[in-house]
């Protein structure tokens, strides 16, 4: 019953592991397993809290100088966002504007749970802003189809008055070679409803699992021919590779544009 429990909220992180490995998803959310953050990881998930941290205080016109004032980078980093997107981190009359905006939806019997980094919000259309500490990626398609993206703007379409085509997504890239970088992605009724059938044969398969599971069979695993198997922590304990050829290489690392923000 607790691990049902415990199941109930979900994010579009959990939804990203759940579509890239279901095995893995067991592993962490079922068993509670850890897996290994190298310094590096460590490093850049703490100064991406404190950036996010700097902004939302920012919002709330609180003072920040406490914070930045002994990392100069991370000051060169704040001013360099404000400088490319004055037009958005500027209050303007009849606007409605939160930082760290949490919303849920009941859905599929899972609470699906969002945090826009911040959210604008005017009579004509909402904005949601996402602040990312790397660089932009060069697959924009790819971040299209990441559920970031589809379960943040569906989630706030289905629980405002906005219509799709009212609403959309900015991600700002902090750290791009040649200063804070943007994609903007638009929405649609028929990406809303595409979004609305892929999350619920997603949450119906993951229902199924959950069932198998209690009765003692594990969560499906990807096929070995995706190559993920072998970056992979859990590639012993799942049987895809030998504890001998284990490395602790950089290449069983994470990249870092894949390690999900914190939350603040």
């Amino acid at each position: 019953m607790n691990q049902e429990l415990s199941l109930v909220r979900l994010s579009q992180g959990q939804l990203n592991l759940l579509k890239a490995c279901p095995r893995k998803f067991q592993h962490i959310y079922l068993e509670q397993l850890g897996t290994h953050v190298s310094p590096e990881q460590q490093e850049h998930l703490t100064w991406g809290s404190r950036f996010h941290l700097v902004m939302q205080q920012r919002e709330l016109g609180l003072p920040v100088e406490s914070l930045v004032e002994e990392d100069t980078q991370l000051q060169h980093w704040v001013t360099a966002l404000v400088d490319a997107a004055p037009e958005i981190l500027t209050k303007t009359p009849q606007t409605f504007r939160e930082s760290e905006h949490c919303r849920t939806l009941s859905f599929q019997g899972y609470l699906l749970t969002v945090i826009y980094d911040l959210l604008i919000e005017d009579k004509n259309c909402a904005q949601i802003l996402d602040w990312k500490t790397y660089p932009q990626p060069k697959d924009r398609q790819r971040l299209a189809q990441d559920w970031q993206t589809r379960l943040y703007l569906y989630i706030l379409a289905e629980t405002s008055d906005y219509l799709p085509e009212q609403i959309s997504m900015s991600y700002w890239f902090v750290k791009s070679q040649s200063g804070p970088q943007t994609l903007k992605f638009t929405y649609s009724q028929l990406q809303h409803e595409q979004t609305r059938q892929d999350l619920t044969k997603q949450l119906i398969r993951l229902t199924q699992w959950r069932q198998h599971y209690q009765t003692g069979k594990q969560f499906p695993q990807v096929e070995v021919s995706t190559g993920r198997c072998r970056d992979c922590n859990f590639a012993i304990r799942c049987q895809r590779i030998s504890e001998g050829s284990m490395t602790n290489n950089k290449d069983s690392l994470l990249h870092l544009a894949e390690i999900p923000e914190v939350s603040l």
